[in-house]
């Protein structure tokens, strides 16, 4: 096969990272050309956020990010902030709105993102190539040599932007990992992260009445928590609490359920017995929590009767069930519904300015296949504008 072209960089991954990078490299003068093995370019973000792509996250900062160095991401997103992403977004006429926890949304579609990115990459003179598959990635000379599905391409820089594992069916692979072996980088066990867990059938079996319930929650793993919506399914436990809680736990391992935690739930229950001794726990529980929720809790428990007939102690058992639920799941439903994935390329490897592995002049990572992980609420996103910004700047 013959040589197709040369070009100063080549990106691998034509998602919110490699596009970045594409754009900020293009803005150089570099000549840049992104391989992608997709149909369409930016899948995960046409799929973010509802459709409508949690872009960023007003209050994205180092502590919001999982790493076995959590100070590696400082560099980066320090120099790319939320605000510069939204003055492009602004830029461009996309019309967004802030939702909770300081998550931004477009107010119409995430292919206005899309189409934002590729008008930049257009802008910036960077070429997009599609259903192009990578057969092979080797060092030639001054740069590398790339084969692939349609032709040879050499370059003398190679960013690697090819994400993680999660989300299987939109094509992710571990291909940014074996890049990385390949050239002597280290990595850190990869598992999902922002996952729904799983509970033992058992378990399962005596909640699956509360299957679709949702409720405000804090889920606490140690000294970890999280107070966002908990959602039970028909598989165990989701909803935003429990995804944020999956990225620290681990299996085996308990998480603690704080069903309505800024509610003095005791201080309720003794009212309504003072005010109404004739109810039901059942009943006087059901004004705070769903009712099959109260239901389920209360047959749990043991618990009936005239609330005027139980003790305090009774009342602060049943507080205890909703308020300090300890429960151990099972795992979690895997890369097939992770958002993200936990672990990647040792960042020992990489320099934190610039992105560029330190053992191999002008090899980069970028994204999701860094050991760098963040919450869910466009953390992810900004991580990924912030190392694409850093890489494209360096090349």
């Amino acid at each position: 096969m013959g040589l197709r072209r040369k070009s100063d960089v080549i990106v691998i991954g034509a998602g919110a990272a490699g596009m970045m990078c594409a754009i900020r490299a293009g803005q150089r003068g570099r000549s840049v050309v992104v391989l992608d093995h997709a149909k369409a370019p930016g899948e995960k973000i046409r799929i973010s956020g509802g459709g409508r792509c949690n872009f960023t996250n007003v209050n994205a900062g180092p502590k919001n990010f999982l790493s076995a160095n959590p100070h590696f991401c400082k560099s980066a997103l320090a120099r790319f902030s939320p605000a510069e992403f939204i003055a492009m977004v602004d830029r461009h006429g996309i019309a967004w709105h802030e939702k909770t926890l300081g998550q931004l949304f477009c107010d119409d579609s995430a292919k206005d993102i899309i189409r934002m990115l590729l008008d930049e990459m257009r802008a910036a003179g960077a070429e997009l190539q599609l259903q192009t598959e990578i057969q092979a990635v080797e060092e030639s000379g001054d740069g590398f040599r790339i084969r692939t599905s349609d032709g040879e391409h050499e370059c003398a820089a190679l960013v690697v932007a090819t994400g993680g594992k999660s989300v299987p069916k939109m094509g992710a692979t571990g291909f940014a990992y074996r890049i990385a072996e390949q050239f002597g980088l280290g990595l850190v066990e990869t598992r999902p992260g922002l996952v729904p867990l799983t509970l033992d059938p058992i378990l399962l079996e005596s909640i699956a009445a509360l299957s679709g319930i949702s409720a405000p929650s804090e889920i606490r793993h140690g000294k970890t928590g999280f107070r966002e919506a908990l959602l039970f399914t028909h598989r165990g436990l989701s909803g935003p609490a429990i995804l944020q809680i999956s990225s620290y736990w681990r299996e085996g391992d308990e998480i603690a359920v704080h069903i309505e935690p800024d509610v003095d739930l005791l201080l309720h229950l003794k009212k309504a017995k003072q005010e109404n001794g004739r109810q039901s726990a059942q009943t006087a529980l059901g004004e705070i929590l769903p009712k099959r929720l109260a239901q389920y809790v209360t047959e749990r428990e043991g618990i009936s009767g005239k609330m005027a007939d139980l003790a305090d102690k009774a009342l602060a058992r049943l507080c205890d069930a909703v308020q300090n639920w300890k429960i151990k799941p099972s795992g979690s439903e895997g890369y097939r519904t992770a958002e993200v994935t936990l672990g990647g390329i040792d960042t020992s490897g990489l320099d934190s300015r610039t992105m560029q592995a330190k053992g191999v002049p002008g090899l980069y990572f970028i994204g999701e296949c860094v050991d760098v992980t963040g919450w869910l609420g466009g953390y992810n996103f900004q991580w990924a504008w912030a190392s694409g910004f850093a890489a494209g700047e360096s090349l």
